[in-house]
Formats: C-alpha cells, sequence, structure tokens
C-alpha cells in the first residue's frame, strides 16, 4: 500500500526533522504555511491515489493547512501531524511527537476526523481562548448546542475539537477554576466585546459573537 503513496512533508519554521521522517521529500515553509507553497505540493501529491501531507510544526501550522484544504475542497488529503512537543492539538488527536508521531504519520491509517471550524472559516485544531478586551473577563452567554455554558462574567471560555463526535467541546474558568468540558456540534457566544485565541494567535479585532462548529466535511487524519 505504501510503496505506492505519495508522501510529502510540509516542514514548518525549521521545526527539528525526526529521523524517521530524513528520508522523505520535504519542503520548507514558515510557522504558518504560504498557501502558495501548499498550492504548488498538491498537484504532486494529485499524481498518487492516496496522497499523504505530513504537516511537521505547531497547531497553528495545522490549522491553516487544513484551512486551505477545507476552502479549496481538497479534504481528501490524508494529513499526518508531527509536532516536536506537546500542543493542544496533539492531545486531542492522540498523534504523539516527535519520532514517535513520524512513524504514526508514515505508517498509520487515515481516519475520518471531525473538522471543526469557527464563523470566520478558520479551521481549529487544539485550543481556541475567548477573553474579554485586553485579557480582562468575558461578559455574555455561551451555549453548546442547547445546553447554556455560562452566562453573566467569566475568567476566560476555552474551545477544543475531539477526535470522536459531536465534534466539539467547551469549558469556562471563573478564577482559577474550571468547570467540567460540554459536548457538542456547536459552541456559540454573545457578548458585548470578546477576543479570540485560536491556536495561539490572537485575533485583531474585538468581536461581538463567536462561534465554533463542526464543519458537514470530515477530514481525513492519520493515526
Amino acid at each position: 500500500m505504501y510503496g505506492r503513496l505519495s508522501t510529502h512533508v510540509l516542514r514548518c519554521d525549521g521545526a527539528p526533522v525526526p529521523i524517521a521522517l530524513a528520508a522523505l521529500p520535504t519542503t520548507q515553509t514558515a510557522a504558518l504555511p504560504d498557501t502558495a507553497v501548499i498550492d504548488e505540493l498538491l498537484p504532486v501529491l494529485a499524481a498518487d491515489s492516496l496522497p499523504r501531507l505530513i504537516v511537521l510544526g505547531e497547531d497553528a501550522a495545522l490549522a491553516a493547512v487544513l484551512t486551505h484544504l477545507m476552502r479549496t475542497e481538497r479534504l481528501h488529503v490524508e494529513i499526518g501531524y508531527v509536532p516536536i512537543d506537546k500542543t493542544y492539538g496533539s492531545r486531542a488527536y492522540q498523534t504523539g511527537t516527535g519520532n514517535a508521531a513520524a512513524k504514526r504519520a508514515i505508517e498509520g491509517k487515515a481516519r475520518e476526523t471531525p473538522l471543526i471550524r469557527d464563523d470566520t472559516g478558520k479551521v481549529l485544531v487544539g485550543r481556541a481562548t475567548i477573553t474579554g478586551p485586553e485579557g480582562g473577563k468575558l461578559e455574555g452567554e455561551a451555549y453548546v448546542d442547547d445546553t447554556q455554558l455560562f452566562s453573566g462574567k467569566v475568567t476566560a471560555m476555552h474551545i477544543s475539537p475531539s477526535l470522536h463526535m459531536p465534534g466539539v467541546r467547551a469549558t469556562v474558568r471563573k478564577g482559577l477554576r474550571k468547570r467540567r468540558w460540554i459536548e457538542g456540534r456547536a459552541a456559540q457566544l454573545g457578548t458585548p466585546g470578546a477576543v479570540v485565541t485560536r491556536d495561539g494567535i490572537l485575533t485583531e479585532r474585538t468581536v461581538p459573537r463567536s462561534t465554533f462548529y463542526r464543519h458537514n466535511e470530515t477530514w481525513l487524519l492519520v493515526r
């Protein structure tokens, strides 16, 4: 099977290359992969019936790749994820790290996995944290499907993807105490003003609402 598999490594921000990936064709890119670089790779991968792209980098790098694949309707590409250190994404998707993750990305099987995006059209891989402006308390009301997550003020709201359906889970923090996670298809927030940090990337503006939800298509995670 793997002898006819086109497997290519997208090395982000000069990440150290695990031994298992050393012999594979590799393309260098920035911490947030340039979409033009991804577009150059896709025709090469498309030459094989089982294309596989291994993302070597952080959660934000994988999120950028999946966002581009979603927007260009190319979610048929198998994706391996190799973070060097533990990330929220490596925990959510149980990929492992370093050389162990690299071996899994090469030898593993692609499985349909819920794809979580937000209302700006960007994919979430690890964790989104929502606070008030300038890191202040978050005021508003949030629901996960029909279950109220909070109403009033909290320190922060966290959203993460999961391997299984329904795909989204969310919790809030009050002071140092974090409440239990609630799972659903979508997590929705209405607020006088909030700031979203998605996979470590801070948004540039305050928003009055934010929604994270399961996309109508899955992605192919190699595990």
